[in-house]
């Protein structure tokens, strides 16, 4: 399987404005959540156990905030904590894609950006020496275009145009190219499954 990781130094200081941005826009969210339930911060401080000044530093984003500092904020407020981290400032729906070039020539497209949930990307694959890999988690393959050369196991795959394959990735398993071309798929990946299933559609 193709890593996840590794992306390059573009993508790093892509990666770090983002997560500078998600950070920066905490504040003024939990300050429109502490006076939406008419809470002075006296009473904040009180319910959740961390000072007046810590909390007044985190509205004001004078301070970084920590899972410490969320997760008795998210409790007290009643929201998930994803709703202190991850809710779009704009509303904003649209994932901006940024394609990551990977080892031999392939790229990567992530199409989500939601870590802990189904991860979606679209991949352009080159040639690469079959490795059985082993990991948790679900994956599933959709072929766009050429094909695709599967191994599950002591199963070995050919998938073309409009296939599709799911498998647990417990399996040891390894997919690229047919016939050394390139290939192009939407690739889903889970973090959990069953057994592994191969299906034309």
């Amino acid at each position: 399987m193709n890593s996840i990781n590794g992306m390059n130094r573009d993508a790093e200081l892509a990666d770090r404005a983002e997560l500078t941005r998600t950070l920066d826009a905490i504040a003024p969210r939990l300050r429109a959540l502490r006076r939406e339930r008419g809470l002075t911060l006296e009473a904040l401080s009180e319910a959740t156990a961390i000072s007046v000044s810590t909390l007044s530093r985190l509205e004001s984003g004078k301070r970084r905030p920590t899972l410490e500092l969320l997760i008795p904020l998210a409790r007290t407020h009643r929201v998930a904590l994803d709703q202190l981290v991850a809710a779009p400032v704009t509303g904003d729906a649209r994932v901006h894609l940024r394609p990551r070039r990977r080892d031999h020539g392939s790229v990567l497209v992530p199409l989500t950006q939601y870590p802990g949930r189904v991860q979606v990307f679209k991949q352009v694959l080159a040639y690469r020496e079959p490795k059985l890999v082993t990991h948790a988690g679900y994956e599933w393959l959709y072929v766009l275009a050429g094909e695709l050369h599967l191994v599950i196991g002591e199963q070995s795959l050919t998938l073309r145009p409009g296939e599709v394959a799911e498998f647990d990735t417990g399996e040891p398993h390894w997919f690229g190219p047919a016939e050394g071309e390139v290939v192009e798929i939407l690739h889903l990946f889970g973090p959990h499954g069953d057994q592994a299933v191969v299906r034309t559609v």
